[in-house]
């Protein structure tokens, strides 16, 4: 029997500014998750990586999927590597324009005014170019995990969903955001993450995987599925993760970039039908059909009290293919974007 172990000695989790992010939720989800017996998990909506990082330090074995490029980077990163860090010859190879190089002005040129200063916009078509250069792919995920950091910590709301550069820029008085983050030199950004990501890495003794699929389809087997949707509010307000972090996705696609843009919207997000989980319409069905694909597993499920489905509908298709299901609340919880008395985390466990 592989129950959780002790938490009180585990790895600091890497920090992350991502919307949604189950960071400071781990603990929380380790306590009710204590008598369940199971030694690997499937993380079927990895993100930050943050539960199978959180996993990876209690001794599983982790399978992180995420259906964006850009989040599977995480995975890649500091679940599946165990070993690989990057070096100051690395580091100085990315931050380094390389003679005799052409470099494309893809940000540069359709970015302008958007999100980041001009100079950084050229920083940034420079290191995207040059992060591809490292052979070793746990290197390059290493990169890009910190050039992610970077562009994120330096956005107002930590997104992409509206070119707001103006609220860094203003010369105004301030109750909102950190200016001298903002304003700190990208270079420098990156070169703390690149610290940050080499000392999470470590090995627990298993090997992990990490992959880029879409949940519905991931042929990987695990004895426990983590599942945490995006989040479709009781007004019928999705999360569109894709619209949010669509600026990393192009990076991490850089030489298709221009083929992917939406010209028609003025942020200038990548092309993309709405996700199901965003669709009143379609949202039971979907949770139905993942609950029966993944129903030999024991099934944990992330939600929030207010959502749709609500907490018991959702038990309710969870209980068609589990024979007990049980549902934790947690205290209250402030998620970003979101009034701190509206909300408190749920977890529906099947078994």
């Amino acid at each position: 029997m592989v129950l959780i172990q002790d938490t009180q000695n585990q790895r600091p989790l890497p920090s992350t500014r991502y919307q949604g992010s189950k960071a400071k939720l781990v603990d929380w989800i380790g306590t009710c998750l204590r008598d369940i017996d199971f030694e690997s998990i499937l993380d079927l909506f990895g993100g930050t990586g943050s539960v199978s990082y959180y996993f990876k330090t209690q001794g599983r074995r982790c399978l992180y999927n995420d259906i964006l490029a850009s989040n599977t980077i995480n995975g890649l990163a500091l679940i599946e590597n165990d070993h690989t860090r990057l070096t100051i010859g690395d580091v100085d190879q990315i931050l380094t324009r390389r003679p005799g190089q052409t470099y494309k002005d893809t940000i540069a040129r359709n970015f302008e005014g958007l999100f980041y200063l001009d100079e950084e916009n050229r920083w940034l078509d420079m290191v995207a170019q040059n992060i591809p250069t490292l052979r070793d792919k746990y290197k390059r995920a290493l990169a890009y995990r910190a050039l992610f950091q970077s562009c994120i910590i330096k956005r107002p709301y930590n997104l992409f969903h509206r070119a707001n550069l103006d609220m860094r820029t203003r010369d105004v008085e301030r109750s909102f955001g950190n200016k001298i983050t903002w304003d700190t030199p990208f270079a420098q950004h990156f070169i703390n993450f690149v610290e940050e990501g080499n000392e999470a890495v470590f090995s627990n003794g298993h090997r992990h995987r990490a992959l880029c699929r879409d949940a519905f389809f991931v042929d990987a087997k695990a004895e426990l599925v983590y599942i945490d949707t995006p989040y479709l509010s009781h007004k019928g307000n999705g999360v569109d993760y894709l619209d949010f972090y669509h600026f990393l996705e192009g990076i991490i696609n850089y030489d298709k970039w221009l083929e992917l843009l939406d010209l028609s919207r003025r942020h200038k997000p990548i092309r993309h039908e709405k996700p199901v989980w965003c669709d009143r319409n379609r949202i039971y069905q979907a949770f139905d059909r993942l609950f029966k694909n993944y129903s030999s597993s024991k099934l944990v499920v992330s939600y929030r009290n207010n959502g749709i489905p609500s907490v018991n509908e959702l038990a309710e298709l969870l209980g068609k293919v589990k024979r007990d299901v049980r549902i934790e609340y947690s205290e209250k919880y402030s998620y970003a974007l979101s009034k701190p008395d509206e909300t408190r985390e749920v977890l529906l466990i099947g078994t």
